[in-house]
């Protein structure tokens, strides 16, 4: 189904039972700047965070059998300032579209301590959330829920580092083959360039938001990652009678559309999208299994061809649709508009389907945003609306890997052109220039090789224990293995 929250400022976040810092750090331990890492992952968002649980258990000797060998040294680099997930789009009232069991951990290792009933055992909830009856959280617990994993990991995190580069690093004297790359960031705040060395890289920076082609840069107009944290700076006054818009038909814009009756109660919203109506996600048990972790090596079997069939006819579980209960709440809204009058041109909040926004721009700075649109293979209406905000809910790009790796193009095998990773999310490079030592993962934006599931939370936990099995084959090997990371010391 719309997996959307399957997988900045969190100020607004204020749990009952408060972010303390955790009773014990993860197991992994911090090193000094000047090492090779043996990973260093890119972006400490729920993907790398399953990664450092992963490792933390694959450490942990009571989940182990005893094995204590293995300490590898990691860092963690986070552009933002503290450690957050879709902090824009925690809409009160909110629930996850995806069980609890999808945690970071569970599927992966049920005895985890970082598991989500861990969590509210740890928070003093666990018998007051079995009581809710649901294997649904609200949105906002599970946020708070990963935040609390990532505290265990502060130690080894550098939040406010946002990484441009990744540079093969000087290859071997007897091989020629390269040992390592060095990551390359900068300071968000000072603008400082710093590096550091890593044999395996992992990049998992999440997707960037997706603006239509032609749409200005103005404050008032805004991606829906930003509705929580910067709509209501812009749109101070609550009692106001504003006039809102927001584009898109899926789950975001419908959440929006639908919160914004209440938090703004004297505004007119409009809901605008190209598709005849809102339609509902795909939610069915059968269906649901195409996001068990299982599904991912299915999918990666098969041809070019099935993928992209399967793509499409999966599309209604995850890309512009909204769950069935939200899609009946809008519309008893507007029906009770309906009933109170049949002018649909006098409604505080209206639907506009089947309508394309060609064109927005505002005049003057004091001036509304005029956005202009056309019915779906019509012609384009002849006055413009005007709001005096505009929320575009049009999806996410997954494509920042490609600047980052600019550099290492030349490690690529011959006839490769683009970032193929394997079953394993590595990244096909060439076996003759590259030590079996050295290697680089890709997080979130191989869904056309590993499934819808690839940027959703659903194979998170399961997904990281591979990327660790992946990078460290030998983890639990004896002393005269020849990777650093055995018996390595605190």
């Amino acid at each position: 189904m719309g997996e959307i929250f399957r997988e900045s400022d969190d100020s607004h976040l204020d749990m009952a039972s408060g972010p303390e810092p955790p009773t014990e750090q993860s197991t992994l331990f911090p090193r000094a700047s000047d090492v090779i890492y043996d990973m260093v992952c890119v972006g400490f968002g729920p993907a790398s965070l399953a990664i450092g649980i992963a490792l933390n258990d694959a450490i942990d000797p009571t989940l182990n059998g005893g094995h204590t060998d293995f300490a590898p040294k990691v860092r963690f680099l986070e552009r933002q300032k503290q450690f957050a997930w879709h902090s824009g789009m925690l809409v009160p009232g909110s629930r996850m579209q995806i069980s609890f069991i999808k945690d970071l951990a569970t599927l992966r290792e049920p005895r985890s301590s970082f598991t989500f009933l861990s969590y509210l055992n740890h928070k003093n909830r666990l018998i007051h959330f079995t009581n809710i009856g649901t294997f649904l959280p609200a949105r906002v617990e599970f946020e708070d829920y990963m935040r609390w994993c990532a505290s265990h990991f502060e130690h080894i995190t550098h939040y406010g580092e946002e990484v441009e580069e990744i540079i093969p690093g000087p290859t071997s004297a007897e091989g020629g083959a390269v040992e390592y790359f060095t990551v390359v960031s900068k300071d968000t705040d000072t603008k400082e360039i710093k590096s550091l060395h890593a044999r395996k890289v992992v990049i998992a920076v999440g997707g960037r938001a997706k603006m239509p082609p032609g749409i200005p840069v103005d404050p008032l107009i805004m991606h829906s990652s930003k509705y929580f944290t910067h709509l209501p700076k812009m749109l101070s006054d609550a009692m106001a009678p504003y006039r809102i818009a927001v584009v898109g038909g899926g789950q975001s814009a419908a959440e929006i559309f639908h919160d914004l009756h209440g938090r703004f109660p004297n505004s007119k919203t409009t809901l605008i999208f190209r598709d005849s109506a809102l339609r509902p996600s795909d939610d069915s048990p059968f269906v649901n299994e195409i996001f068990n972790p299982e599904g991912v090596s299915k999918f990666y079997n098969m041809t070019s061809e099935e993928r992209k069939k399967h793509i499409t006819t999966e599309k209604a579980t995850n890309y512009g649709v909204v769950r069935l209960e939200l899609i009946e709440a809008i519309y008893h809204d507007i029906y009770m508009q309906r009933v109170e009058n049949p002018d649909e041109s006098q409604w505080q909040h209206r639907i506009l389907p089947e309508t394309e926004v060609v064109q927005m721009e505002r005049e003057q700075e004091a001036a509304r945003i005029l956005v202009h649109t056309k019915s779906q293979n019509g012609p384009q209406c002849a006055a413009p609306l005007e709001f005096d905000a505009v929320v575009v809910a049009t999806g996410y790009q997954r494509d920042s890997h490609e600047a980052m790796l600019e550099k290492v193009r030349d490690l690529q095998p011959a006839g490769i052109s683009g970032w193929a990773s394997d079953r394993s999310y590595r990244v096909s490079l060439d076996e003759a220039k590259v030590s079996p030592h050295a290697g680089i993962w890709l997080q979130g934006c191989n869904e056309q090789t590993h499934g819808l599931s690839d940027s959703l939370l659903s194979v998170l936990a399961v997904r990281g224990g591979e990327i660790v099995q992946s990078a460290f084959p030998n983890r639990y090997a004896n002393a005269d293995s020849d990777d650093s990371w055995v018996h390595a010391s605190p």
